[in-house]
């Protein structure tokens, strides 16, 4: 078989398949280094977010399928974890969970309702706490902190040490990585390349955010770019200030997402979204700078932990992730074509990419089993509008979020623009 990308997707694709039948011939195409896309550059959050609701999965699959689903992303944080220690691969790894703080009003009602709303679903303390101030700031200590979300089922990594490890793991397990070999088409049975076709019984599409590159795939996710900052390592004083004792990720309960990390070298890593999406899906490195968004993230930064004010930043980056027209991340094979796929993170990809490649081998090898039949599998995204309908509506999404966020952190009170946001771009 030949897996198309040498990110998260295809290598944790190769590497089960190779560990589970040491006989097959397996062969990662990647068009730059492995790593080089999202799998190298993301947030470190090796989580059991799943960009679908379980109400959205519930709609169409039933709501034991549903839970069925979370319970593998649950398990599968602890999965990678697993085969990081097996492998010897040093990624930094340390699960202290995820703390969501709410730092006004409007986020502390959505902070109670999401709790509310696991409870609904069978998922008690042990999945989802809510924290009282008192609680919150004994993890995080966030400016403006009135309550927080909690869940344990995250650990803090250092992404390209993990896709560098896992590529060393796939090679010592036989597969073999051609890097700096660009496909421009994927066709049953073949994968072609300038240098000449690669023809296999199974062609595996793990190209996230760069899919709509390919040739007939244009509307079938769109990239829209995520960027971060890094401080210079953080002295102990600084670290007191702030907490994150256990290395726990963490966020607030606004609408536009911002993430962040302590590193196990101490700086704080800081990411979010509020770059523009680029007319046409277009995919280019001069988008993985954008000077007005890395001022907006340490602005934020600033905001949230005052300590910060005159840090330096050290490092600043980004790239695309892939966003599926209903939010609804996906896995397959069709066996008519051997055409296998697996994407649609919208940025929730560390872990899942890991629970993709498990449910690829089991269905490439045939083997019938309980992820196989979770509801993501065979799931097909519509495609996304054709521009420039695309474009306005999901800059236009952007920029709702970022008002709603700003009419609440003046009003405190839930914004009602936040409702047409939804209604712009469908929310995770």
């Amino acid at each position: 078989m030949v897996v198309v990308g040498g990110g998260y997707t295809g290598l944790w694709t190769a590497y089960s398949l190779a560990v589970a039948d040491p006989s097959l011939r397996v062969v990662v195409l990647e068009a730059e280094q492995v790593g080089h896309g999202a799998s190298g550059r993301n947030g470190g959050w090796c989580s059991a977010l799943f960009p679908a609701s379980l109400a959205s999965l519930a709609a169409t699959a039933g709501r034991d399928a549903a839970l069925a689903q979370h319970r593998a992303m649950r398990a599968t944080v602890d999965e990678v974890a697993r085969t990081a220690a097996a492998e010897g691969i040093d990624c930094h790894l340390a699960k202290g969970g995820t703390v969501v703080v709410a730092r006004n009003r409007a986020q502390w009602t959505r902070a109670r309702a999401e709790v509310a709303a696991a409870r609904t679903w069978d998922r008690g303390e042990d999945d989802l706490r809510l924290l009282d101030a008192r609680e919150a700031t004994g993890v995080l200590r966030a400016r403006g902190t009135v309550g927080a979300t909690y869940t344990p089922d995250c650990a803090a990594i250092h992404p390209a040490r993990l896709v560098r490890g896992l590529a060393e793991a796939c090679e010592r397990h036989g597969v073999t990585i051609h890097e700096s070999t660009r496909v421009t088409a994927i066709e049953p049975g073949r994968a072609r390349t300038a240098a000449g076709d690669v023809r296999a019984d199974v062609v595996v599409r793990a190209t996230e955010g760069y899919t709509p590159l390919l040739p007939g795939l244009r509307r079938a996710v769109v990239p829209v770019y995520s960027l971060m900052i890094a401080t210079e390592p953080l002295p102990p004083a600084v670290w007191d200030e702030i907490g994150l004792a256990r290395r726990e990720t963490f966020s607030d309960h606004r609408h536009l997402v911002i993430y962040g990390q302590r590193t196990a070298d101490d700086r704080l890593a800081f990411g979010g979204r509020g770059a523009p999406y680029h007319l046409g899906s277009r995919v280019d490195p001069a988008f993985d700078r954008d000077e007005r968004v890395f001022a907006g993230l340490y602005a934020t930064l600033v905001d949230l932990f005052p300590v910060l004010a005159g840090t330096r930043v050290t490092h600043a980056w980004g790239g695309p992730l892939g966003i599926a027209r209903d939010w609804c991340a996906s896995v397959g094979l069709d066996r008519r074509t051997g055409l296998a796929w697996a994407g649609g993170y919208v940025g929730d990809g560390v872990a899942t990419t890991n629970l993709a490649g498990r449910t690829l081998r089991d269905l490439v090898l045939g083997h019938d089993t309980d992820l196989v039949r979770l509801p993501w599998v065979g799931h097909r995204s519509p495609a996304w509008e054709p521009e420039p309908v695309r474009w306005l509506g999901i800059n236009a999404g952007l920029r709702a979020t970022r008002l709603a966020d700003a009419e609440e952190s003046l009003t405190r009170r839930p914004s009602l623009l936040a409702r047409a946001t939804a209604t712009v771009v469908p929310a995770g």
